[in-house]
């Protein structure tokens, strides 16, 4: 049962993607680009400040996320789930787990090639 993902965390993010994901969110809080939690997630959203929103898919009860999605597409904000929120965690630099975490704008910040490529890779999945 370990390995059976919520149906409901869509879209996923497959084996190369996430990697990818996870090291852009490392790169984030090296710059100060990363907002950790559901709740500090949901702010990003309201204030129109986030490029996108990752999601861990294992979060227990999911549902504590799945106002994020909604928020998401009314904001026009990609949004992907990884599988683990321990993984997640690690990529935010805490030791706790993760459920979900905003990568924050930033006027002329390097990140900004790699999150536009990481977007479209969101949108992808999601055709």
């Amino acid at each position: 049962m370990a390995d059976e993902v919520n149906p409901k965390a869509y879209p996923l993010a497959d084996g190369t993607l996430t990697p990818k994901l996870l090291n852009l969110v490392q790169q984030a809080m090296n710059y100060k680009q990363l907002r950790k939690g559901a709740n500090e997630t949901t702010k990003t959203l309201n204030r129109g400040i986030s490029e996108f929103i990752i999601m861990a898919a294992d979060a227990v009860p999911l549902e504590i996320l799945l106002h994020l999605p909604l928020l998401c597409e009314d904001k026009n904000v990609p949004y992907v789930f990884v599988r683990s929120k321990q993984a997640l965690g690690r990529a935010c630099g805490v030791s706790r787990p993760v459920v979900a975490c905003s990568i924050t704008t930033n006027e002329g910040s390097q990140l900004k090639p790699q999150i536009i490529a990481i977007q479209k890779e969101i949108e992808r999945l999601l055709v």
